[in-house]
């Protein structure tokens, strides 16, 4: 079985580990977690990055650091993970949903200035595999409304919209480090901050709502609870393993990249023949390979290649089902105008395996059994 994912592995992630062990110091914000800070605050040029347990937690920090209470509103796309969803609504929020672009999978930028009313506080674009919402424009939505921005920027680590790196647009950026993702800590975070004046209420909720970061610097003579927070703190063992995976980041993207794009070269024909659809990438966008997804044309036709797939060893999913159609997210939420594209193209597409080192010879596979499974099906 060709799996649909394998957690990205340098080599060196043993040897950073026992180095940790053999520190005596396996609790966050040692050694490990500052080099993979630095390594985010130069390589992606935040002003601040903390390490987080999850892309969860990065965005619960988010929502507090906005301010949100019972009432307020947030506009967000429903095509997305529940994280995005969850971070807000657990201070109160109300979810406005709104509908996606067909080509990119992203918030519709032309839909979000419709759906702000008095209560809204907080604009959460999600860029979807790693490819840009329209931050131009988006942005200046928020600067005329004055409204936050925070980047669900999961999928999003090394790309770029016009030459910025994402997650560095809004005043806050979320990036995650799970297994899925190009690099990994297993479960794993990091939230970006644009504002320097924000910097030490985020590291006082990410230390329990404590001044330890200070004291830790030498800037307090003893640290003391201030203010509210959480423990959102990661291991250091688990930024041993992230760190030897952003020391080969570069190598890692390349190799994401040519998979990518072998996957493309390879099955144009099929979207040119009208079979399919490809991923469409702005020209002002840079993508960091996250994942190749197909789109077909309905979803019983996808239902059968998924089962086609497997039964010739190859492991292929869906993904989100949008949230408005949620329990969850009928109670939370609304969904504001119409839903044209969300439901249609969430049920067409489907994610290709993608994975650091996957095997072209894979690649080949996978891509021969799709043409088969349109030769059989026509």
């Amino acid at each position: 079985m060709i799996k649909f994912n394998d957690p990205p592995f340098v080599g060196t992630e043993i040897n950073y580990i026992k180095d940790t062990i053999a520190s005596g110091k396996i609790c966050g914000d040692g050694k490990y977690t500052k080099l993979c800070n630095e390594w985010i605050e130069s390589r992606i040029e935040t002003t601040k990055a903390l390490l987080t347990t999850s892309c969860t937690h990065a965005l619960e920090m988010a929502a507090i650091l906005c301010d949100i209470h019972p009432g307020d509103e947030v506009i967000l796309p429903s095509f997305t993970f529940v994280s995005t969803a969850d971070a807000f609504v657990q201070r109160g929020a109300k979810l406005v949903f709104v509908d996606i672009r067909p080509d990119t999978m992203n918030i519709d930028e032309k839909l979000i200035e419709s759906a702000i009313t008095k209560k809204t506080k907080v604009i959460v674009p999600v860029h979807y595999a790693g490819v840009a919402c329209e931050m131009d424009n988006i942005m200046e939505i928020a600067n005329k409304y004055q409204l936050y921005v925070v980047e669900d920027a999961a999928q999003a680590i090394q790309s770029t919209y016009k030459g910025k790196f994402l997650g560095t647009f809004g005043n806050y950026g979320c990036l995650s480090f799970h297994e899925t993702k190009n690099f990994s800590m297993g479960e794993g975070g990091a939230l970006l901050i644009r504002d320097q004046e924000f910097c030490e209420k985020a590291e006082i909720i990410r230390e329990k709502g404590t001044n330890r970061s200070k004291f830790f610097r030498g800037e307090v003579d003893k640290y003391t609870w201030v203010e509210y927070g959480s423990s959102y703190l990661p291991s250091e063992l688990n930024a041993a393993y992230l760190w030897a995976q952003l020391e080969k980041a570069n190598e890692i993207r390349h190799n994401r990249l040519n998979s990518w794009n072998l996957y493309y070269k390879y099955l144009k024909p099929l979207q040119e023949d009208g079979k399919i659809e490809l991923p469409f990438i702005p020209k002002y966008c840079e993508h960091n390979a996250h994942m190749f997804y197909i789109k077909l044309k309905s979803l019983d036709e996808r239902t059968k290649l998924i089962q086609y797939l497997k039964e010739c060893g190859v492991l292929t999913v869906f993904h989100y089902v949008p949230l408005h159609n949620s329990p969850a997210g009928l109670r939370y939420g609304v969904f504001f105008g119409v839903d044209r594209f969300t439901t249609k193209e969430s049920e067409r597409l489907l994610r290709l395996p993608m994975y650091y080192k996957l095997r072209q010879e894979d690649i080949s596979y996978i891509c021969d059994h799709i043409y088969e499974f349109f030769r059989k099906n026509n």
